[in-house]
């Protein structure tokens, strides 16, 4: 089937120009997460001994994980913020900014005296410094959206929004590599110094990403929509109000991929290690299949969604990680290094792949330009507070609470993946629409009347 007509920037830029804003979006984005997972990672791995040093394994872990979850509280607020200039004033200049921010709280992070040498002062440093990550992280990844989307080419959409997502994944594979690597040439020197490295080599993602973005034009559709109206004066305000359902779609949808994003990789992590009692490097090297499998499964899943789309894709990866939930743990359960990298692949590659394949695009979708980067990135975010910040430390009480038992963590898996499933079938087709189009409902409207009758909120 060809892809679906559409209508993508005003105009196109040339190949090379194009190449760059990829390129932008996916160093932009794999900073980003390679700071979050390495926190996750230092979370599941050395942060109980080293910051919360007064509690058993249980507790220390637990505490560890609170503080990976206080990030996700910053996010929302600064995907309000960053969001509301980055409508305002235009796509560029944020992006810089929140890798500024993202970049350099990390790189503070690997500079930390632990409680041994600063007692209580030594939480709450990592504590701060957790929020500005998560503050400038909840507009990093919506604006490299955005950027890429308004400048993809008519009928590859979904193919280009990929590149910020795929830069994601080569992030957190990236960081299970170094955390990898850490761990078996620094040996019992892992708690004194080895664990500051992968957050110190983070500032070389941070140079090469602020080098690109601050080289890249601003969209062709920001630009148009701007010559054409003013600037809202709340962004963010006027997408809840103007399409409060595709808003609330975008937290539904969330729900299963963030929290599933986070609950294999971080809590899986640390299952893995601490209550099956295998190597860490059989883990990690879980966890690095796992997000190669991943960037394979969400660029064929994007690719899709172009062809048949966003809807039926994000469907099918949602019901297939419900169907996976108790498999994947039975597979990790034989303790077999083999079968555990193979639950890692199928479940990230297949279930979350075709989630957050076509995530991307659709949340982008759902908005028109001048609200656009507020509405994904303040809804999107709001999905991560639910979702993906408690995920991995609900899935530690659970199985605490199950006496190492990980089928409360299946369930929750699969109650979380229902969710999102639903949610999407409640929201709009979008692969044809306009995005260049200032309100995403009308221009649906003018293509498929009937349709748009559906995505109208009653009055």
């Amino acid at each position: 089937m060809p892809p679906a007509p559409d209508t993508a920037s005003p105009s196109v830029p040339q190949s090379s120009a194009l190449r760059q804003v990829m390129m932008a979006a996916a160093v932009g984005s794999a900073l980003e997460w390679y700071d979050f997972f390495i926190y996750g990672a230092a979370s599941a791995l050395v942060f109980g001994p080293l910051f919360f040093p007064a509690y058993d394994t249980t507790i220390g872990v637990l505490a560890s994980f609170a503080t990976f979850a206080v990030g996700f509280l910053a996010r929302p607020f600064g995907g309000l913020f960053f969001g509301h200039f980055g409508d305002r004033w235009g796509r560029k200049p944020m992006l810089v900014a929140t890798l500024l921010l993202v970049g350099g709280s990390t790189f503070a992070i690997g500079l930390l005296p632990t409680y041994e040498q600063a007692g209580i002062w030594a939480p709450l440093m990592l504590l701060g410094l957790r929020l500005l990550q998560g503050f400038g992280a909840g507009a990093e990844y919506g604006g490299a959206v955005v950027m890429s989307v308004e400048f993809a080419p008519p009928g590859k959409r979904g193919l280009y929004g990929a590149f910020a997502p795929m830069g994601t994944t080569a992030g957190n594979a990236l960081a299970a590599s170094v955390f990898w690597l850490v761990t078996t040439y620094s040996g019992d020197n892992l708690l004194t110094w080895g664990w500051r490295i992968p957050f110190l080599v983070s500032v070389l993602l941070l140079g090469l990403g602020v080098y690109i973005r601050s080289r890249v034009s601003e969209t062709p559709v920001f630009t148009a929509a701007r010559k054409k109206k003013k600037p809202l004066k709340l962004p963010a305000f006027e997408a809840v109000r103007r399409s409060p359902r595709n808003f609330f779609v975008v937290v539904g949808a969330r729900l299963a991929e963030n929290a599933l994003g986070y609950l294999y990789p971080v809590f899986g992590l640390s299952y893995v290690i601490n209550n099956l009692g295998m190597p860490r490097d059989v883990a990690i090297t879980g966890v690095i299949l796992g997000n190669v499998a991943l960037v394979c499964g969400l660029v064929f899943f994007a690719w899709l969604s172009d062809r048949i789309g966003r809807r039926p894709v994000y469907i099918f990866g949602a019901l297939f990680s419900a169907a996976v939930a108790f498999p994947f743990f039975l597979l990790v359960g034989t303790r077999e290094p083999g079968l555990i990298y193979l639950a890692f692949i199928i479940e990230m590659g297949i279930g979350s792949g075709a989630m957050f394949g076509p995530q991307a695009v659709y949340f982008a979708e759902l908005f028109g330009p001048r609200l656009r980067y507020s509405g994904f990135a303040f809804a999107r975010e709001l999905g991560s507070i639910i979702a993906g910040g408690p995920a991995p430390f609900i899935a530690a009480v659970l199985v605490s609470l199950m006496n190492g038992a990980p089928w409360g963590v299946a369930f929750y898996a699969i109650f979380l993946s229902l969710i999102t499933a639903f949610s999407v079938w409640c929201g709009p087709e979008t692969y044809r629409s306009d995005i260049s189009a200032d309100d995403v409902e009308d221009a649906e409207e003018a293509e498929d009347p009937a349709s748009a009758l559906l995505l109208k909120p009653s009055p």
